[in-house]
């Protein structure tokens, strides 16, 4: 939930006045998209209006099914202020998708606006943040460091680890960084 929970206040800070978000969600059946959609809607404001899509957690999957809505007649009356992904590798294909777009004003405008993505990578979402393809993404910290140092604690010091220990999302750039651009 909190990846989804970061996602909406992430929303909230690049259009402070409301409007309308296209977010690519991952597979129906997915418990992490589930969490993600449902911590985004308990913390996005109330006047953000999301129209949701479903992709495959891959960028030619995301590019697929906004090339598929943009081909929807209410896709052109949709007055979208934001692309929230809940991958990175969906906001690219996201992306993509607009820049085939043959009407090159029409083009500009939608990668004019905000895209986020999720999951962070140095060489992928934190790169596409500092390149200004993404305007934020969520950092998600590898669990294996943190295993590894609660098994040498167990295994040298005899102390019992705990049941679940879980590593913390955050905003790339911070929250109180973003800005609608």
């Amino acid at each position: 939930l909190e990846i989804g929970r970061i996602q909406g206040r992430q929303i909230a800070a690049l259009v402070p006045h409301g409007g309308a978000v296209l977010c690519i969600q991952g597979p129906g059946e997915n418990s992490a998209a589930k969490d993600r959609t449902a911590g985004m809607q308990e913390t996005k404001p109330a006047n953000v209006h999301p129209t949701l899509l479903r992709a495959q957690w891959t960028e030619e999957s995301s590019q697929k099914a906004v090339r598929s809505w943009l081909k929807l007649t209410t896709s052109r009356k949709a007055a979208i202020d934001l692309i929230a992904a809940q991958d990175d590798s969906m906001a690219i294909g996201a992306r993509k998708a607009f820049e085939e777009l043959p009407n090159e004003t029409e083009k500009e405008r939608w990668l004019s606006l905000p895209f986020l993505g999720c999951d962070g990578l140095p060489k992928t979402g934190q790169a596409w943040v500092k390149s200004g393809l993404l305007a934020a993404t969520i950092f998600v910290p590898p669990n294996a460091g943190q295993a590894i140092e609660l098994f040498v604690e167990a295994f040298e010091r005899g102390k019992q680890p705990p049941e679940r220990a879980l590593t913390v999302p955050v905003s790339v750039p911070p929250l109180n960084e973003l800005k609608r651009r």
